[in-house]
């Protein structure tokens, strides 16, 4: 028989060894690669909402500044006070509703990065890592 025809069998221990490790690596670069896409993403959403949110203030305050005004002008010669105190009522109403609604919301976002700690929690299930961790059992 000639020496070169045969073929060379595996490595054994050490090449698994390293196919695994090569897998867990690529596992791992797909995961950082989702967290990275998540992190853009909810970036990218809350510079948006911040802009909204400045650019709906700022009319808002112009608008109730304008609105204020004229309710005073309008009541000035008989009910300036009463006027001037139910506006305020008004704007305490207001206010304290968009807080009541902006920690609801708050409460309710679902968190970041939430597919890729499900993506995470997957892979730790499938390795064998169960909800435990460690897999160590007390005696």
């Amino acid at each position: 028989m000639d020496p070169q025809a045969e073929p060379v069998p595996p490595a054994g221990l050490t090449a698994s060894l390293r196919a695994l490790g090569a897998t867990l690596v690529e596992l791992m670069a797909t995961r950082a690669e989702l967290a990275v896409v998540e992190l853009r993403q909810e970036g990218e959403r809350k510079k948006e909402m911040i802009a909204l949110a400045a650019a709906g203030a700022l009319f808002l305050a112009l608008g109730l500044l304008v609105a204020t005004l004229f309710v005073v002008v309008l009541f000035w010669d008989t009910h300036r006070l009463a006027a001037i105190g139910g506006v305020a009522i008004v704007y305490l109403a207001l206010s304290a509703a968009a807080f009541l609604r902006l920690r609801h919301k708050a409460a309710s976002d679902p968190p970041p990065f939430e597919a890729t700690l499900r993506e995470l929690a997957a892979d730790r299930e499938m390795l064998g890592g169960g909800a435990g961790g460690t897999g160590a059992r007390d005696e």
